[in-house]
């Protein structure tokens, strides 16, 4: 190890100072990392900005119906969603379950819709998403799939020559960090306003929304889930890890560094927030950009602190054979358990 490698190692061994504590109070361990996470983020806006939401297109596709919506998350910032819509809701009046799907780094929303770059039906193999949104649909979830910031119609207009997988995350992340701000953190608010526009749905129970995402929107998944209660449920896949694992054991996208987080606590303990409400983590046998590995190490934490508020029985893992990919074999019957 080169003193350049060994003086980092001990800038990011620094014991985040919010670690929880067998014995402490739950409410004020959540509180303080909460807020912390916040600042560290960037903080959010004091008032929300009115939603606008505006239905742009609606298609029938097998089994399900297909919305594009857009809505305001930020003052000047608007996100178009994917809404899939179960078949079975035209035949009842009673409000169903619904889930926040997170795409991860690719093409946007459409990768995990069933669709490719240009929205056409999909032809090709679906990749590491496995089109989750309609899975979830199918299983007669409501889904919002929303286009993250800096992804497919989110990018800057710079980028929009260049093939649909190119993303506009480094850019936009490096500006808003001289600002102060993060692109993790925006990424989480806007989710937070996709679950305030999911509530406003009168097909959608309030009381029964859950949120899922795989690798980068593992990342927003994890951490929205942690700040928001209204999550019921919460399913991270390609994520769960510890921070020197993997956020600093490779080069990753600048959208996962968030300055000073290091200071709050270490990655399990972030997700442990989502403590007492269900947590469901998979992880894949031969994933080389979060290792399977390191998530046994995060779920091991986990089970320590699920397990002081006894709540082990809603916390639950797949380490499945495979690689950096949704799996689904055991998550989605977890959710119809939960939701």
């Amino acid at each position: 190890m080169t003193a350049i490698e060994s003086y980092l190692q001990q800038q990011t061994t620094e014991r985040g100072r919010y670690a929880y504590q067998a014995g402490q109070p739950l409410e004020q361990w959540s509180e303080q990392l909460r807020s912390g996470i916040r600042e560290r983020l960037g903080d959010f806006p004091a008032e929300d900005a009115e939603l606008q939401a505006v239905v742009l297109e609606r298609i029938t596709c097998d089994g399900y119906v297909r919305e594009r919506v857009e809505i305001t998350t930020y003052a000047g910032l608007r996100m178009p969603i994917y809404i899939l819509i179960p078949n079975e809701l035209s035949n009842t009046n009673a409000p169903v379950p619904a889930m926040i799907a997170c795409h991860g780094h690719g093409y946007g929303s459409r990768e995990i819709s069933g669709m490719e770059p240009d929205g056409s039906p999909r032809t090709a193999a679906p990749g590491l998403h496995k089109d989750f949104a309609v899975s979830l649909v199918q299983r007669g979830f409501m889904v919002a799939a929303p286009e993250l910031l800096g992804f497919g119609d989110r990018r800057l207009d710079e980028d929009k020559d260049e093939p649909p997988g190119i993303s506009s995350c480094t850019k936009i992340a490096a500006h808003l960090l001289m600002a102060g701000q993060t692109l993790a953190g925006h990424r989480v608010y806007e989710t937070m306003r996709v679950l305030d526009y999911l509530s406003t749905r009168p097909e959608v129970d309030a009381e029964r929304i859950g949120i899922m995402g795989i690798s980068g929107g593992g990342l927003v998944a994890a951490f929205t889930a942690a700040l928001d209660a209204r999550f019921r449920a919460t399913v991270i896949s390609g994520y769960a890890s510890t921070f020197q694992a993997s956020i600093l054991d490779r080069n990753h996208c600048l959208d996962n560094y968030i300055p000073g987080i290091l200071r709050e606590a270490e990655l399990p303990d972030i997700i442990g927030l989502i403590l007492p409400r269900p947590l469901f983590i998979e992880a894949g046998s031969e994933d080389r950009v979060f290792p399977q590995a390191a998530a046994r190490e995060a779920f091991a934490r986990l089970e320590e602190i699920y397990a002081q508020e006894g709540a082990q029985d809603v916390l639950g893992a797949d380490f499945f054979t495979g690689g950096h990919e949704i799996s689904g074999a055991e998550a989605y019957d977890w959710l119809d358990r939960f939701l």
